[in-house]
């Protein structure tokens, strides 16, 4: 993160000699990327870096990618790289004076969340967004309709998962989101939630697939969205609704739109015949689509909204929780987007926990 803090300082005293407006800076990423712009617009060290943001399918408030506690990691590196763990003051003296091929192969080696470090990030990031403490510039966030549909799932299900799991085998997925054994009962909960009694093997594979989709992206970026708003930023928030035709046919039927599936339109790749070249050309509705997410994309660039001659209109996130849906035949406005599931995740598993180790409590005594 502070690499792209140094990045976008040199933006700042160097892009007007390229023509462009050290005024009127964008920044936007997808995925890891939008996490990037999401942790951005919580840093104090990003003031007046930026002027709009974009954070596609990944924001700050997902769990488990920014750590409260930096001690565990660092006794790690120094233990990869050789160094005493007597002390915190030790490792940090060995640690300084590595040289740089111990170094890279160290970064390559272990995988280092973001730490609440008092320098890029002053407090923990629920309690930054709580507090409204962040960068208050016009922000487009959004997801896809099926995040969790099928990419992610292919990486770590049974060979055979397209055609249904059982409960146990849903279980045991669910616990690599909740490796705690603290945790159980907040995992079962959502098993309950997700898939219920586990009787039917599709409706379990959709189960899982939408709480990844919730877990990872969707409840996140409703948060992330609900504290900019409340804060008082211009926020723009989107579900992308449609799988490019050429991926689709490489999926199961089931599966929607997926993670990073809105990068070939807002990239424009139905376009591009040199470097990036699509394995299939676009259908007609494609490109139109493309053309579409580019001009909602580019406005908000240009001047902190997506609205322009010829689109639909995308209003604000307000008070409805407005967003825009787009989808590949039109672009329609919806409210309250995943509100069911919203309301599970952030209000109501709190409270059956909290009842839960109430009613621990008092049956120890």
């Amino acid at each position: 993160m502070l690499d792209q803090i140094e990045a976008l300082r040199w933006v700042q005293q160097h892009i007007h000699n390229f023509g462009g407006d050290p005024d009127l800076v964008t920044i936007s990423g997808v995925s890891a990327g939008g996490m990037s712009v999401s942790l951005l617009l919580l840093s104090p060290l990003s003031d007046g870096l930026f002027h709009h943001a974009i954070a596609e399918s990944g924001t700050a408030a997902m769990e488990s990618f920014v750590s409260n506690n930096p001690l565990p990691m660092t006794q790690m590196a120094a233990n990869a790289s050789g160094c005493s763990m007597e002390s915190t003051e030790k490792i940090g003296d060995c640690m300084r004076n590595l040289d740089i091929d111990t170094i890279v192969a160290l970064a390559e080696g272990v995988q280092f969340p973001v730490n609440v470090d008092g320098h890029f990030l002053m407090k923990p990031v629920d309690e930054l967004l709580r507090k409204h403490e962040f960068l208050t510039v016009p922000f487009m966030t959004g997801m896809n309709s099926d995040e969790g549909g099928f990419i992610i799932l292919e990486g770590i299900a049974p060979s055979n998962w397209t055609d249904g799991l059982d409960r146990e085998q849903v279980v045991n997925m669910m616990s690599m989101f909740y490796p705690d054994p603290k945790d159980a009962f907040k995992r079962d909960l959502m098993i309950d939630e997700y898939i219920g009694t586990g009787e039917d093997r599709v409706k379990n594979r959709d189960g899982l697939t939408e709480f990844i989709g919730d877990f990872m992206f969707n409840i996140p970026a409703i948060k992330t969205a609900n504290a900019h708003r409340d804060g008082g930023a211009a926020v723009y928030l989107y579900e992308y609704q449609h799988t490019p035709s050429f991926l689709q046919k490489k999926r199961p039927s089931f599966a929607g739109s997926d993670h990073g599936d809105e990068i070939f339109g807002v990239l424009g790749f139905c376009f591009t015949t040199a470097h990036v070249k699509l394995a299939e050309p676009c259908t007609e509705e494609e490109e139109q689509l493309s053309r579409t997410v580019m001009s909602y994309w580019g406005n908000f660039a240009r001047k902190g909204s997506p609205n322009g001659d010829d689109l639909a209109h995308w209003p604000k996130y307000g008070a409805e929780e407005e967003y825009l849906a787009i989808g590949l035949k039109e672009q329609v406005v919806g409210r309250a987007l995943k509100k069911d599931r919203f309301v599970f995740m952030t209000q109501t598993l709190s409270e059956k926990i909290q009842q839960h180790n109430k009613d621990i409590k008092h049956s120890e005594l």
